[in-house]
């Protein structure tokens, strides 16, 4: 779609309704065309001086990353570092900023990893790979040996984890990966024992996400 089939999308952002500027970045969220960014990014902007509209802002943020407008990564990273009562926007933007590095890079090696190094933020992280399970990407070896590492370091299952088994459909050329998955496809978190039992038969689970 050309920036003119979407142009009624781009001008429904301004609505003075919360959820009409929700639904048109739902649907650009869908349509991921990337003359949407520079809208959307602006919309997320103004979105984001009133707290109560987290929803509409989650959706913003999920749009831009999927649009591909790469020139709202550096806004997206400035926003990871905010505190918001909304924690649910630490997914979106661990989710978006992870769509948008891998567009520019086609790699997890640098960015990817060092920010779930760099982070505290179990949400953040858990939108990082949360976006690289359903990417499907696969790392290279080094970097498959370190999200692994990563997710034996949390401990407890929780999403992190999830995510990470989701994701490593695609690893079974590692040779650490199977036992990860054998591990985890005993765990008494059935979404991770969901997402393993699935990964050791190289399959990817359709996730449906907020």
């Amino acid at each position: 779609m050309s920036t003119t089939d979407i142009q009624p999308l781009i001008e429904q952002l301004n609505n003075k309704a919360s959820a009409k500027r929700r639904s048109a970045a739902k649907k650009l969220r869908k349509l991921k065309n990337k003359d949407a960014g520079p809208a959307l990014l602006e919309a997320l902007k103004n979105e984001l001086k009133d707290k109560r509209t987290w929803e509409t802002q989650y959706q913003m943020i999920m749009a831009l990353g999927e649009s591909g407008h790469t020139d709202g990564l550096d806004f997206l990273q400035q926003l990871a570092k905010q505190d918001f009562e909304a924690t649910m926007l630490y997914v979106a933007i661990g989710d978006s900023t992870t769509r948008l590095i891998y567009l520019m890079e086609n790699s997890v090696h640098k960015a990817i990893i060092q920010m779930l190094s760099n982070t505290e933020n179990p949400l953040f992280s858990d939108g990082i790979l949360r976006a690289m399970a359903m990417q499907k990407i696969v790392p290279e070896e080094e970097d498959i040996n370190k999200l692994l590492k990563f997710a034996d370091s949390i401990g407890t299952p929780d999403n992190n984890i999830t995510w990470i088994a989701s994701a490593s459909a695609g690893w079974h050329k590692n040779e650490n990966t199977i036992s990860f998955l054998e591990k985890h496809a005993d765990s008494e978190n059935q979404q991770t024992k969901k997402a393993a039992e699935a990964a050791l038969k190289k399959k990817y689970i359709k996730w449906s996400i907020l």
